[in-house]
């Protein structure tokens, strides 16, 4: 859930004209009885010791099926799976990145599972809706529609800070539920900011925010968004977005409470927050495995709220999805529905410390155990139900109109132009790539 990356749509359109083959493999002459599916992810150590446990589990229950796994590493994932499609080897099972579920179902990659799990008396209520709407789509929109895979998971992006920090600077811990003004955020970030050494260099910073994953919770929590409602028009050259955009920038050139470019060329803010010399970094499910090794405290708080007076920060999201073409239909169903819904299945995935569960009633148990770590675990859950959003690109034909955005913004974070300067030039630019894809989607649609 880490990355979500640009499909080469054109490509896929092209391709699918041609039609595509199934990648479940034949039975073997040893065994007329037992076939193989394969199933294609992303993922690091921690996730592949959970699913290879959680894959041997199903197949514990299935006697007759045999489990291929294949997996890549997040960046390589997209570009893996567009590679297999277009080679007609599209696996039985896979991984859905959200902002490539219409591409997928418009050019008849995906099956639509909505019978089978209906069938399967999955508790569709008891799953995050956002994680079950986030699969749904009748072609031109997501979130109404068939149902075209289940959620891996939700990835709710909290905000954790530096407990070990705060109490050695005798700095009050953030309140768990109500959240710090901007002002607020500064003159914490300020205090936390410092020379510890005496060497005349700061060395211990507030923030090394990545402006890919965290830019979105304060133009949100500012009034501020990247299009409209209907996104059919891109809205970020207004005040609130302005004002928020130029908010995260001034941290490194106004505030100095954030390394500089040059600065974090040496040391990265990651490396940064592992060494715990950050105060404040942002925090997904995926990252408890490593974060909860740390040789510090931390724990999780809800994001400074601007004018809004709200928290807001994204959600994202994996599906898991059917190729339409598989020979193996039934037993491709099962293992998603397996992998998203069975609790023996989640309890190895949550225990992994890679997601939270999919199920809701678990979930909470989960957030209530005071053995684990972060103790504030009740932040994912309230981003999931309460101020989490999509990210901007998530449910739009591609993501070309938002790389845009963030291919041109480094001027921006340099100090070089103005947040209100830069929304104003780039606006223009955003909306013909937005046209473009929502043209792209208007013809796939008609198919």
């Amino acid at each position: 859930m880490k990355i979500w990356k640009k499909l080469g749509l054109v490509a896929l359109s092209a391709m699918m004209v041609l039609g595509m083959a199934a990648c479940g493999s034949k039975s073997s002459s040893a065994d007329s009885k037992k076939h193989t599916i394969t199933f294609m992810y992303r993922g690091g150590e921690d996730e592949k010791k959970a699913y290879g446990q959680a894959i041997k589990q199903f197949e514990k229950t299935h006697k007759d099926v045999k489990v291929k796994i294949i997996v890549t590493s997040a960046d390589n994932y997209a570009t893996k799976l567009q590679a297999a499609i277009s080679g007609n080897k599209v696996p039985d099972v896979f991984y859905i990145e959200q902002n490539n579920l219409l591409a997928y179902v418009n050019n008849g990659v995906l099956k639509d599972i909505s019978k089978e799990v209906k069938k399967s008396n999955v508790d569709l209520d008891n799953i995050w809706s956002y994680g079950v709407n986030s699969y749904r789509t009748n072609g031109k929109i997501v979130g109404k529609g068939p149902l075209y895979g289940l959620p891996k998971d939700v990835g709710p992006m909290s905000l954790g800070y530096n407990k070990t920090m705060f109490e050695k600077n005798n700095i009050p811990l953030p309140d768990k539920d109500k959240p710090y003004t901007w002002d607020q955020f500064i003159e914490v970030a300020k205090k936390l900011t410092k020379d510890t050494n005496g060497d005349g260099k700061i060395d211990q910073y507030a923030t090394g925010f990545n402006v890919n994953w965290s830019l979105q919770a304060f133009v949100w929590s500012n009034g501020g968004d990247w299009t409209n409602k209907n996104k059919t028009k891109v809205t970020i050259n207004t005040p609130q977005f302005a004002e928020a955009l130029q908010y995260f920038a001034d941290f490194q050139n106004k505030y100095h409470i954030t390394p500089s470019a040059k600065e974090a060329q040496s040391l990265d803010t990651y490396q940064r927050w592992m060494k715990g010399e950050l105060a404040f970094f942002p925090v997904g499910p995926w990252d408890l495995s490593t974060y909860n090794k740390l040789k510090f405290d931390y724990d999780l708080m809800p994001w400074p709220a601007g004018k809004t007076g709200k928290s807001a920060t994204y959600v994202g999201s994996l599906g898991i999805g059917v190729s339409n073409k598989t020979k193996y239909s039934q037993d491709a169903v099962e293992l998603a529905e397996y992998l998203s819904t069975n609790k023996k299945a989640q309890k190895t995935l949550v225990d992994a410390g890679v997601q939270i569960p999919n199920l809701k009633d678990m979930a909470q148990i989960w957030a209530d155990d005071k053995s684990l770590k972060p103790a504030n675990r009740e932040e994912f859950l309230q981003i999931v139900n309460d101020y989490g959003r999509a990210m901007p690109a998530a449910t739009t034909y591609n993501s070309e109109w938002y790389d845009v955005f963030m291919t041109d913004i480094q001027p921006v974070l340099d100090g070089k132009v103005t947040a209100k300067e830069y929304v104003k030039k780039e606006q223009p630019k955003m909306q013909t790539k937005l046209d473009a894809a929502n043209q792209q989607l208007k013809a796939t649609a008609q198919k």
